[in-house]
Formats: structure tokens, C-alpha cells, sequence
């Protein structure tokens, strides 16, 4: 949300999109009522059907797409080797790193022949450098986003398409919660705010057209991950 707020500020027409349709439509309504030009759009990117057809539908409404993020993400509460269920690995597969995929695959066309695009994936400091605490699953399906990432700016660069690889260390949002041990408020409280991510995300956008930024990493200054803490 905080993305799509600071893409709208900057003039993008945004849409949206999330799996529950309740949270998705008070969503568009607040970032309405910041007179952002947004749009909601209920997919699962676990779908690839969905996901698909949700592509078109944007090309049909607006005739362009200029930049996707992808930041749906998962992780299951019993992450560890001794608890971890094959269900629950593949259900974090499915939107880590099949749900970019997926997206992924549905906007390349219509950005290959517009000759531009962005892409903006946004992975974990877990994909970036391994984290215990966060598990076998979700730190397998965020490192698979490097590749994947490369793999674009490898195969389409010369077509005018760039991809950011886009780690966040820790963040205070509600996926903080599904930890088995969540962290206390007071470390919460000096982690990164969504507004952070948005910042760098905006960073990434708004280089010219020729200028890529391959993989952009932020933490906080605090960071836990170098310092320890009890969770």
C-alpha cells in the first residue's frame, strides 16, 4: 500500500491487487481518498491462469504497463526443519516464487514490444544473506529470486526491460505476527516502516530509462540481524 501511495504521488496509475477482496477494497479506498488514480484488481499470484487473465485485463482497461512489483509474500508459523509440513513448504513456494514467476511471464510481452519496463521484485535480506530464524521455505524461495531477477536484465535488457532485485531487512508489518516467537514491541519500533521500502522503491523508478539497479539492499540502521535478539 505504501508503494502504490508513492506511485500514485508521482503520477502512475496504479492498480492494485491482493487475494482478499475485503482488505484489497479498503485499501483502493484509502489511497482514494489521497486522490491517488487507483485501481483494485483480486488476484491470487499463486494462480497462473489468474494471473494471466488479470494482465490482460489491464492492457484492455489502460493499454499499457509500465512497471509491476512484485510483493506478495508468505511464510508459514512452523518454519523449522522439525515442524515444517511438504503442504506448507510448497503453499510458500507458491507465492514466493511462483507467484514472480507467474507475474512476471504475463507482463514481459506487452513490455518487449513497447520496447520499456520495470520490474520490481521485492525479495528478503534472507534472500540476500541466509537467516536462520526465517526458515527453510522462505529463505529457499527468496534466494530463487535472484536468478530469476538476473535472468531478466540478462535475457531483456537489450529489449529495454530492467529488474530490481529489492531486499528489505526487517519491516514492522503484520507478517511480523506469524513468527513462532514475534518480535517485542520495542524492537519493532525501531525496524524499517513501509514507507521505507516505498522510498527505495521510488529511488529504483525513477532512474532514467538506460540506468538498471541490479539489487538494492536496506536495513535498518539498528539491525537485529547483526546484533541478535532472543526471537
Amino acid at each position: 500500500r505504501s508503494c502504490a501511495r508513492e506511485l500514485g504521488k508521482a503520477g502512475y496509475t496504479v492498480v492494485i491487487s491482493g487475494r482478499r477482496e475485503t482488505i484489497l477494497a479498503e485499501a483502493r479506498d484509502d489511497l482514494a481518498a489521497d486522490e491517488i488514480d487507483v485501481h483494485a484488481l483480486a488476484v491470487d499470484v499463486a494462480d497462473a491462469a489468474a494471473v494471466a487473465t488479470a494482465a490482460v485485463r489491464i492492457l484492455d482497461d489502460f493499454g499499457r504497463l509500465d512497471l509491476l512489483v512484485c510483493s506478495a509474500g508468505l511464510n508459514a508459523p512452523n518454519r523449522y526443519w522439525r515442524d515444517l509440513t511438504p503442504e506448507a513448504f510448497a503453499r510458500v513456494s507458491a507465492v514466493n516464487l511462483n507467484g514472480v514467476a507467474f507475474c512476471v511471464a504475463a507482463v514481459l510481452p506487452a513490455m518487449r514490444e513497447a520496447g520499456a519496463g520495470t520490474i520490481v521484485v521485492v525479495s528478503s535480506w534472507a534472500g540476500w544473506r541466509y537467516t536462520g530464524f526465517t526458515g527453510a521455505a522462505y529463505g529457499a524461495t527468496k534466494f530463487g529470486l535472484a536468478p530469476l531477477v538476473e535472468s531478466i536484465n540478462d535475457q531483456e535488457g537489450r529489449n529495454g526491460i530492467r529488474a530490481t532485485l529489492l531486499c528489505p531487512g526487517e519491516v514492522a508489518t503484520p507478517i511480523l505476527k506469524s513468527r513462532p516467537k514475534p518480535p517485542p514491541d520495542e524492537d519493532i519500533a525501531r525496524m524499517l516502516v513501509p514507507e521505507d521500502v516505498a522510498a527505495a522503491l521510488m529511488f529504483v523508478v525513477s532512474m532514467p530509462p538506460h540506468a538498471c539497479i541490479n539489487e538494492l539492499v536496506i536495513s535498518p540502521a539498528w539491525n537485529r540481524i547483526y546484533s541478535g535478539a532472543d526471537d
